[in-house]
C-alpha cells in the first residue's frame, strides 16, 4: 500500500498559508472600508432623532442646495481626507455614540443646551488644520475673486494677505450660529480678571466697561458721568484703591456732554453730567476743512475705581474681536474693519445688533473696537487689530 506523499505538500504549505493570509487581509480591508465609508455617509449621519435639528439646519443652507447643483455632504465638512486624521476623526466619533445611547442631546432643549461646546470643537479643529476640509473643495488659488459678490471681492483679497482661514470668518455656513452670550460673558469674566492684574505703576490705563467717574475721590456721592469702553486715561495719582487720572478728547463746538475719541469721528469717549462739563479745560482748537465745524480739544481730570482699568489696551480689542468673529458670521463672512469708516460703523452695529446675542454694554464695546480701526484711523492701529483677527 503507497503512502501519501507528504513532502510536496510540506513544500508548498508557506504559499498557501500566504494566499490564506492575502485573502483574509483583503477581506478584513474590504469590510473596515466599506464601514468606515457607510458610516461617513450623510444618511447615516442624520439617521438619529438627535440629529434632526441639525440636518434641518444644512438643509437650509446653501452647502445642501444652491445654483450649482454642487452638494457638500456631511462628511465632506467634517471628515478630513489625510488618514491619520481620517483614522483619528473615526475613533473619537465613538464619544458621539455614546451620547446617543445616553441621550444627551435626545431633545431640543439638550441640543441647544450643548450647541457652543459642540461648535467650538468643529471651529478649533478646523482652526488647527487651517480648515482642511474646506480647502478640498476652496482654495484661494482657485478663485475668480473678480467675478465674485462685491462683499467678498472686498473681503478676500484682505483674507490672503493676512494669512486667515475659513473658519475665520465663514463659522456660520452649513449651521445656524448657536448662542455666543456664554462666549462672550466668559470673554468679558477673563477680561475683569486681566484688569484686576494691571501693574499697580502702570500711567497708562484703559477702562474695560462702562465706567462711572466722580470729581473728587468720594465715591458715595452721585457721579459725575461715565466713561465708555476702550477709552485712555493718564494717571495722576493713586489714593487706596481711587485714582486720579487725566482723561483727553475732542468736543464739538455747542455739544459740551460729550467727549469723543477723535475730531469729526462720533467715537464716544465720556459722557459728562453737568458738574464735570464746568471743569473741562480747552487745551486746541480745530476747524474741520471738509465740515467747517469746530472742535475743541479738551482735557478732565476724573477719580476711577481702579478694579474696571487695564494696563493692556489690545486685551480689549482681543475681547471685542472674539465678539465680532463670533456673532457676525451666520450670515456673511466676517467684514474687515476697515470696510467702513469710524461714523458709518454706527450704524452698521445698529442695524446688525438684533441679529446677535449681545447686550448694551458688549456692544458698546465691540462699537469702540470697529470705530477705532475704521477706515479713517491711522494705518498703524488698523494693522493690531487685523493681526488679532
Amino acid at each position: 500500500m503507497n503512502k501519501p506523499n507528504r513532502t510536496g505538500w510540506r513544500r508548498y504549505a508557506w504559499l498557501w498559508l500566504l494566499l490564506a493570509g492575502v485573502v483574509s487581509g483583503a477581506a478584513l480591508l474590504t469590510g473596515t472600508a466599506t464601514v468606515m465609508h457607510k458610516t461617513s455617509d450623510t444618511e447615516f449621519c442624520v439617521s438619529c432623532h438627535s440629529m434632526q435639528q441639525p440636518l434641518a439646519e444644512y438643509q437650509g443652507s446653501i452647502h445642501y442646495q444652491n445654483p450649482k447643483g454642487i452638494r457638500a455632504e456631511c462628511a465632506d465638512c467634517h471628515v478630513p481626507h489625510q488618514p491619520v486624521d481620517y483614522l483619528t476623526t473615526k475613533i473619537m466619533a465613538l464619544k458621539d455614540v455614546w451620547g446617543e445611547m445616553t441621550g444627551k442631546i435626545d431633545t431640543p432643549e439638550k441640543y441647544d443646551a450643548h450647541k457652543l461646546a459642540m461648535a467650538q470643537s468643529v471651529w478649533d479643529t478646523l482652526k488647527k488644520n487651517d480648515s482642511a476640509t474646506c480647502r478640498s473643495c476652496h482654495s484661494y488659488e482657485a478663485m475668480d475673486v473678480l467675478a465674485q459678490r462685491p462683499e467678498a471681492r472686498h473681503e478676500h483679497p484682505v483674507a490672503i494677505k493676512n494669512g486667515e482661514t475659513c473658519i475665520d470668518c465663514h463659522k456660520g455656513v452649513a449651521h445656524i450660529l448657536p448662542d455666543m452670550s456664554q462666549l462672550s460673558a466668559a470673554g468679558a469674566s477673563q477680561l475683569s480678571a486681566a484688569a484686576a492684574k494691571s501693574s499697580g505703576s502702570a500711567s497708562q490705563l484703559w477702562s474695560i466697561a462702562t465706567q462711572p467717574f466722580w470729581l473728587n475721590a468720594d465715591r458715595k456721592q452721585p457721579n459725575a458721568g461715565n466713561l465708555m469702553p476702550g477709552t485712555e486715561v493718564s494717571v495722576v495719582k493713586r489714593e487706596n484703591d481711587m485714582i486720579l487720572a487725566q482723561v483727553n478728547g475732542w468736543q464739538q463746538e455747542g455739544v459740551s456732554e460729550v467727549f469723543y475719541a477723535a475730531a469729526g469721528r462720533r467715537i464716544l469717549s465720556v459722557l459728562l453730567g453737568e458738574e464735570a462739563r464746568g471743569q473741562v479745560k480747552r487745551v486746541n482748537d480745530y476747524t474741520d476743512p471738509e465740515t467747517h465745524l469746530v472742535w475743541h480739544q479738551t482735557a478732565l481730570q476724573v477719580w476711577l475705581p481702579a478694579g474696571q482699568l487695564i494696563d493692556n489696551q489690545q486685551k480689549i480689542w482681543d475681547y471685542a474681536a472674539s465678539m465680532m468673529s463670533a456673532n457676525c458670521t451666520g450670515c456673511h463672512g466676517l467684514t474687515s474693519l476697515d470696510r467702513f469708516n469710524a461714523n458709518q460703523w454706527i450704524g452698521v452695529i445698529k442695524g446688525m445688533a438684533s441679529r446677535t446675542s449681545l447686550d448694551q454694554e458688549q456692544l458698546r464695546v465691540l462699537t469702540r473696537y470697529v470705530q477705532q480701526h475704521a477706515s479713517d484711523m491711522p494705518a498703524e492701529v488698523q494693522t493690531i487689530s487685523k493681526e488679532t483677527n
